[in-house]
């Protein structure tokens, strides 16, 4: 290829990082926060679905994405409060239980979705950066997901929460030792809840960007198992949620590979290409698999056995 041509292949793999990194952004900064407390949320999966669906039905019916947005948060907060407080029972497993809640989801959305598979919805704003240039290939590259500039926000706000305030401080101490908690007047669980709660809402933030920007329509195969991916990127950005914010740019790079090249002609392989996040994903659990190397940051209550 010539230098012009890697230059555009490129600038898709930097914009598409953002385009397909979004949703991987908000989903990891969900789970992240829920980790925080001590609980773990495979549920996503069928939380991300969900979500898209309930943002896209309610941006069809309402003309305004915004209020899509809202119920696809809305709707994951809901779905993730139910798991909070199913796993606030006595002997029951949090993993169980998210994989429960992620076939629930799923099947929820695909039987209320079936009607929004053909409608088109009103759909989130690009924010134009790339407006000093007179290419097209430039301003399509550089148009950014509305929603971006709100993930990068969270993930510092939440960074900075969880060091420097006292909702923060209770946090981390749900998820570092629930007998601390409750000696200084904590309810474990209600904070697992609570966190649980605002992981799902922040989880759905990113349904609403599956439907709502890209792809952007709804369909069955929408989420490509995102929800899924997000619980390994939480493992290899060390439960950091400003961390997390570069593992996501960095999936929705690997992801946006094939694409790229197929813009230049390049059409070789494409497939295998677009199998690099879950490479990644594989690559982050086998290099992980180690029980100290997986524990490593990670609050402590996660590795106690109920």
């Amino acid at each position: 290829m010539s230098g012009g041509a890697w230059f555009d292949v490129m600038l898709a793999i930097v914009g598409g990082a953002v385009r397909v990194g979004t949703p991987f952004l908000f989903v990891s900064l969900g789970e992240c926060l829920t980790e925080k407390s001590g609980r773990i949320n495979l549920g996503l999966e069928g939380v991300l679905v969900f979500s898209a669906m309930c943002g896209f039905g309610a941006s069809y019916l309402s003309g305004s994405p915004w209020i899509g947005v809202m119920a696809a948060g809305a709707s994951g907060a809901l779905l993730a409060l139910l798991h909070g407080l199913l796993c606030s029972l006595p002997r029951v497993s949090d993993i169980a239980t998210g994989i429960a809640l992620m076939l629930l989801g799923s099947g929820l959305a695909f039987y209320l979705g079936k009607p929004l598979i053909q409608p088109q919805a009103a759909q989130i704003p690009s924010i134009p950066l790339g407006g000093w240039s007179d290419s097209s290939q430039v301003q399509a590259a550089l148009a950014i997901n509305a929603l971006f500039p709100i993930g990068v926000l969270l993930a510092v706000l939440i960074a900075w929460g969880l060091k420097n305030t006292r909702w923060g401080l209770v946090v981390r101490m749900a998820g570092d030792s629930s007998d601390a908690a409750k000696a200084l007047g904590y309810s474990a669980n209600g904070v697992r809840v609570a966190a649980t709660t605002a992981g799902g809402f922040i989880a759905g933030l990113g349904g609403a960007s599956l439907s709502l920007y890209y792809p952007g329509s709804w369909n069955e195969g929408l989420s490509s198992g995102q929800g899924l991916i997000a619980v390994a990127l939480v493992i290899f950005a060390r439960w950091s949620p400003v961390r997390c914010l570069w593992a996501a740019l960095l999936f929705g790079g690997a992801g946006a590979i094939g694409p790229a090249l197929q813009s230049v002609g390049v059409s070789g392989g494409y497939y295998l290409f677009n199998a690099m996040p879950y490479v990644l994903t594989l690559a982050i659990l086998v290099i992980t698999c180690s029980p100290r190397r997986a524990l490593k940051g990670a609050p402590l209550e996660l590795g106690v056995s109920r």
